[in-house]
């Protein structure tokens, strides 16, 4: 017995050297795990607050969208902007109150909303209408440089066939009819078939007739 005593007093020592030497970092790790820890649940209590507080204003937004008020509908759309830039509800703000404006022949505050979805929306199929959006107006100001370029920067795959056929409208309207023809053919080929819109590219390749 007194030898188990002995050995259970040295595993004691051993225990107590060791926590001498390295017990501040075990307290800070497990300190650093806690705080770790209740930061990922705090972070997660934020976010669904914050998306659920952005839910409730945008919903407000969508309400002053039946007043055919752009003041309203501008400063409800910059409300949320504002408060809760980071989540979807922003950007889909931005897009629409942008429809609204451009509707409304404010093509400079359309601009801005649109930019700012370029510049802050997380999902790239919003960033994508943007631009789309954006190079279309540029186009109506013949502003073709400034059209080309968003038409060229990255987009979802998805809108491969919009960009290219808007893109053949840019080129079309520089008297551009071979680059033009090459952009409404990529478009053709990028168009699922069933989909009508091929129709309408297809009127536009046959305008500049057969290839040579």
């Amino acid at each position: 017995m007194a030898v188990l005593d002995l050995q259970e007093q040295e595993q004691l020592d051993t225990l107590k050297a060791w926590w001498k030497d390295n017990g501040n970092w075990v307290v800070w790790v497990v300190l650093a795990v806690t705080i770790s820890i209740a930061g990922v649940r705090g972070w997660q209590y934020y976010h669904n607050k914050q998306t659920a507080d952005a839910a409730t204003l945008y919903q407000q937004f969508v309400e002053q969208l039946a007043s055919n008020d752009a003041k309203r509908v501008n400063d409800a759309a910059a409300a949320v902007m504002d408060k809760y830039s980071g989540t979807p509800y922003a950007a889909r703000a931005a897009l629409i109150a942008a429809q609204v404006n451009e509707a409304g022949h404010e093509a400079l505050r359309a601009k801005t909303q649109l930019q700012w979805v370029i510049e802050h929306a997380s999902e790239d199929g919003l960033k994508s209408v943007a631009s789309l959006r954006m190079a279309s107006m540029l186009l109506d100001e013949k502003d073709y440089a400034g059209a080309l370029k968003l038409l060229d920067t990255k987009h979802a795959a998805s809108f491969d066939a919009l960009c290219a056929d808007l893109k053949g409208d840019v080129l079309n309207a520089q008297g551009k009819p071979a680059e033009a023809r090459a952009a409404y053919k990529l478009a053709f080929d990028k168009l699922d078939e069933k989909s009508t819109y091929r129709n309408l590219v297809q009127m536009k390749l046959d305008a500049f007739g057969a290839e040579k």
